[in-house]
């Protein structure tokens, strides 16, 4: 699979006086998986339709490699919205064989790539069921089916993992993952922000319709990281309290969580724990995406 980079710059939107998105830019590379993070209302879903041509913007653009995006190019994407869309008196095979056909693929390839893509979601013992007659969860696996039947160079998931169970997350995690390393460019969004941190390769945060942060997740993780360390030591680490220029957050025995004031102070830290006995650890922490997130939103 090859595909160009997905470009956003200057996407502007507004329903009447509302405006809902303003100025938004970023890129969604082939090849990685591109999280899309923000409250309710927070214009995520807008862009995602922007993207797809389901809604104009009133400025900005949309480009793929550089180009603005066709209508050809969009029916190299693939898309779940977040509200679901399948026919819930077609069985589960049958919808999906469907959807690849209209695609262009004959009955038997469309089987083949149907029945092969239900598998490795989980639901190679459902194929022959109602669509209708399935928990939420595995309708919802259904549905990223319907979006990657095709074999899509541009994949568009709006709230993916919802409703699944952990184990249904780890699933689909590890089917977006493998289309990711085949080329694909993934852009999903989703309000579970444990699985965005494990899963993603770049983060984009949107509040209030504009990009509030945009990066690597190690990029953005060392941007918001504070000067806080973490110390296990064979000894007792209640001396930490004495010491000029650290705030001890968290300790018990010879474990403590502490800020310092200074990238020196936390090596004289080091110097006096080590002389004081054997220490197992000794490491900077960096912020989870939670804690980024309610950082830039504020």
């Amino acid at each position: 699979m090859t595909t160009g980079e997905l470009h956003l710059k200057g996407i502007t939107k507004s329903y009447g006086s509302r405006l809902v998105l303003e100025n938004i830019g970023f890129d969604v590379e082939p090849g990685r998986l591109t999280g899309f993070v923000g409250g309710n209302g927070a214009g995520k879903t807008t862009t995602m339709r922007i993207i797809l041509g389901v809604l104009a913007a009133d400025a900005g653009e949309v480009t793929l490699d550089g180009a603005p995006v066709t209508s050809a190019d969009r029916r190299r994407f693939g898309y779940m919205p977040e509200e679901r869309g399948l026919y819930p008196k077609m069985k589960v095979l049958e919808q999906v064989v469907y959807l690849a056909r209209l695609h262009g693929f004959g009955k038997a390839d469309a089987t083949r790539r149907a029945t092969a893509l239900l598998q490795e979601l989980g639901l190679g013992e459902r194929l022959d069921d109602l669509i209708e007659s399935l928990s939420l969860g595995n309708q919802q696996r259904a549905q990223i089916a319907a979006a990657l039947v095709h074999d899509p160079e541009v994949l568009i998931l709006d709230e993916p993992f919802s409703g699944l169970d952990p184990l249904a997350v780890d699933v689909v995690a590890d089917v977006l993952q493998r289309r990711a390393a085949q080329g694909a460019a993934i852009l999903f969004s989703s309000h579970q922000l444990d699985v965005v941190e494990r899963l993603c390769d770049d983060l984009i945060i949107i509040a209030g319709g504009t990009i509030r942060a945009a990066g690597t997740r190690d990029q953005l993780r060392a941007q918001h990281s504070t000067l806080r360390y973490q110390l296990d030591s064979a000894g007792d680490a209640g001396w930490l309290r004495s010491e000029s220029g650290v705030t001890v957050i968290d300790f018990e025995g010879g474990s403590a969580l502490f800020d310092v004031d200074a990238p020196e102070t936390a090596q004289r830290v080091l110097r006096e724990a080590v002389g004081r006995g054997e220490v197992t650890n000794f490491a900077p922490q960096h912020p989870s995406l939670a804690q980024i997130f309610k950082e830039v939103i504020r």
